[in-house]
């Protein structure tokens, strides 16, 4: 087995459907064999009965795993991972359409170097605009800025975006790339471990990544392989369970990693 994906669902109706579609294709055109596994987080709407018609069609190829309630991001991820086969692992929510090539081109990166532990691609809103999917690791004070004014930092990276794009069209290092996309080894796993399930949902991605450097890897971004994210951000519309899980998540990354205002240094 080349490759198994890993997508995480919750009440993903309008979504679901083109994920996995765009996905299967991509993966078609690699030349790729392949699994996929879809995690349900105990969805409220149509998400389960498309995610068993879609199994229908692809018997072979699509896994539903269906919880009955809403896990987090880290536990129901987990379950799949620990079911993989594939040589290479690729995770990705279920709001992303996934560009022609993109698979390919982020697996070709990943074997140009053998100290780059997890690869992520250029995500884009659906109005074509880039979309801030990468940061260096937060400190209390980042956390509180990007909450607060996201958009206006996107808004300035738009609006050099062609000139970013220009600058810097080949792969090159991050400190963390958020989990909507990411590609990896499965090696991986049996050297940094799997996702801390105590964190329930955010930031497990954050996490991950700094044991990725901690462990001596690099976190690399590619502009050359493209998403489309359409990006619920369930913790950013109101104060609900996902926000103070959020809260909770960042206190207890904070606690684990031992800092809170200076960032980690990376390790390479």
């Amino acid at each position: 087995m080349d490759i198994s994906c890993v997508i995480l669902s919750w009440n993903s109706e309008p979504f679901i459907a083109k994920c996995l579609s765009t996905l299967i294709l991509d993966l078609e055109q690699s030349g790729l064999s392949f699994e996929i596994f879809v995690v349900d987080n105990g969805s409220r709407d149509q998400t389960v009965p498309i995610l068993n018609a879609l199994q229908g069609q692809h018997p072979d190829r699509i896994v539903p795993l269906c919880l009955d309630h809403n896990t987090g991001t880290t536990y129901s991820r987990n379950l799949a991972l620990r079911r993989a086969n594939g040589r290479y692992i690729c995770i990705l929510d279920s709001d992303i359409e996934v560009l022609p090539g993109a698979i390919g081109r982020l697996i070709h990166t990943l074997e140009q170097d053998g100290h780059i532990g997890l690869v992520a691609p250029k995500a884009l809103y659906p109005n074509g605009n880039l979309q801030k999917s990468t940061d260096v690791f937060p400190t209390l004070f980042t956390k509180a800025i990007r909450y607060l004014f996201l958009k206006l930092i996107e808004k300035h990276n738009n609006s050099r975006a062609k000139e970013l794009t220009a600058q810097r069209s080949t792969p090159f290092e991050v400190d963390y790339a958020v989990s909507a996309m990411w590609v990896f080894k499965r090696e991986l796993l049996e050297r940094v471990g799997f996702l801390d399930e105590r964190i329930f949902y955010a930031p497990e991605d954050v996490d991950y990544c700094l044991r990725i450097w901690k462990a001596g890897y690099k976190i690399v971004f590619d502009p050359a392989a493209t998403c489309i994210h359409h990006t619920q951000e369930i913790s950013r519309r109101r104060i609900n369970r996902a926000a103070m899980q959020h809260i909770l998540g960042l206190c207890y990354y904070f606690r684990k990693h031992r800092y809170l205002f200076v960032r980690p240094k990376r390790q390479l």
